[in-house]
């Protein structure tokens, strides 16, 4: 079992995620779809938003493993942390999700013999993107980001820990049916306007936004405090389908 990074460049990793970005939508049941949907008007910078206690930050993956200098690394994402700190002083109520993935997980390359990492394979659930090994349980790697200033969290949702089924989505498994239990907490709480933020744009964040709107709430991806691998239009082709799922799209400087 490998213990350790693969010897992968930033950009073969970056080029690779890029190429099966597309795939990902069909390959995991994605919801809304990643191209030749309409867009949406932005909210408008004189519509200032107060968080009121209904409303929720959602911090996707900010973690050492999409950073700079991690396995499976966003471009920039260290970026947007200080933007990230700033905004969640806004509000009353803060999640955060954590990739947190089994030694030895089914979405890793290395569990399959002669596989290389971005190589598709067919699991129970569908077909399967394979990833360097990442974000494993209890590595510095799957830490959150030291300079990540939101101790007043009040809920870390843990996904990928099932060995057999991956996740992006901070609601959903990759099997489209297995739920993180997280639309529920929201629910129950009365926590009905949910504000996104995070790592990476078009895969995590994008799918989280788009279930959380299959879940009946009401949802905004802050588009300056995300970071995305955006290369042969994968950003954009995420952001049709999210606002074509209804979510608005908006700005740091549209807060109060």
């Amino acid at each position: 079992m490998q213990t350790g990074p693969l010897p992968l460049s930033r950009r073969r990793v970056l080029t690779g995620m890029a190429a099966v970005g597309a795939a990902l939508g069909t390959a995991t049941g994605a919801p809304g779809g990643l191209a030749g949907l309409p867009w949406v008007r932005p909210a408008r910078a004189q519509d200032a938003i107060t968080p009121g206690a209904n409303a929720v930050l959602l911090v996707i993956d900010m973690q050492n493993c999409f950073l700079p200098g991690g396995t499976l690394p966003v471009e920039h994402g260290d970026e947007i942390i200080p933007l990230i700190n700033t905004l969640a002083a806004k509000f009353q109520n803060v999640v955060m999700t954590q990739d947190w993935h089994t030694p030895g997980h089914i979405s890793f390359a290395s569990s399959h013999a002669g596989k290389q990492p971005f190589d598709t394979v067919e699991l129970p659930y569908g077909p399967q993107v394979l990833w360097p090994d990442h974000c494993v349980q209890g590595t510095d790697d799957a830490k959150l980001a030291a300079d990540l200033n939101v101790g007043y969290a009040q809920l870390i949702i843990r996904k990928g820990y099932h060995p057999n089924i991956d996740s992006y989505s901070a609601f959903l498994e990759a099997d489209r049916e297995t739920r993180t239990g997280l639309a529920g907490y929201l629910i129950e709480r009365g926590l009905t306007d949910v504000y996104v933020v995070g790592l990476a744009t078009d895969f995590c964040v994008s799918w989280s936004a788009q279930d959380a709107r299959a879940a009946d709430l009401k949802v905004a991806v802050v588009e300056d405090a995300c970071r995305g691998i955006d290369l042969n239009g994968s950003v954009a082709a995420a952001w049709e389908a999210m606002e074509a799922a209804g979510v608005r799209r908006i700005q740091s400087s549209d807060f109060a």
